[in-house]
């Protein structure tokens, strides 16, 4: 046994594999009823499945890698071993890049609902399917750029008030629209 964690990375790695099958199949028939229901409009279609493909990355990249490092970690000095901290950077750039796609689509689909009840008559002419596939593509653009600055500036604390920020914006406009 290489730590004092053995237990409980054991225990993590079993409840990840679990969460891991249930986030892919669960993902995978959403997007499927999702794509097959005619009566959704095709903005708020957009926005919903984006956010069961970013749920879905989630479920077939992240939680994977995380249970193959959780092993890795089982052995003796992994730090040491190139394949772990590969796998680790690997893991930390996938998951930064879902997570902040995930948080930007959540924020999107708000303040879309806030539109389609403010805007009544015009929310069809104002938010087309265009604009919001441009948002949608923007959003992972955003993501992989914060992935992509997260990798590239290790541990500073500059770095989490840059990200609380991006993090508390998004919170407080949906917590605000949620109580509008």
């Amino acid at each position: 046994m290489a730590d004092a964690g053995y237990p409980s990375y054991v225990a993590n790695s079993v409840f990840n594999a679990f969460v891991c099958y249930t986030a892919i199949m669960l993902n995978s028939v959403t997007i499927h009823a999702i794509r097959k229901t005619s009566s959704l409009p095709k903005p708020l279609k957009s926005l919903l499945l984006s956010l069961a493909v970013y749920d879905l990355g989630v479920g077939l990249l992240v939680l994977p890698l995380h249970i193959a490092l959780l092993i890795m970690k089982l052995e003796p000095n992994p730090e040491n071993n190139p394949v772990f901290n590969h796998s680790k950077t690997c893991y930390l750039a996938i998951m930064n890049l879902l997570y902040y796609t995930t948080f930007f689509g959540v924020t999107a689909l708000t303040v879309g609902r806030l539109l389609a009840i403010h805007l009544h008559l015009r929310y069809q002419e104002l938010v087309t399917h265009k604009r919001v596939v441009a948002v949608v593509i923007s959003m992972w653009v955003f993501g992989a750029i914060i992935s992509f600055i997260a990798l590239l500036v290790k541990e500073r604390k500059d770095r989490y008030i840059v990200f609380a920020t991006i993090e508390g914006f998004c919170l407080i406009l949906n917590y605000s629209i949620v109580l509008l």
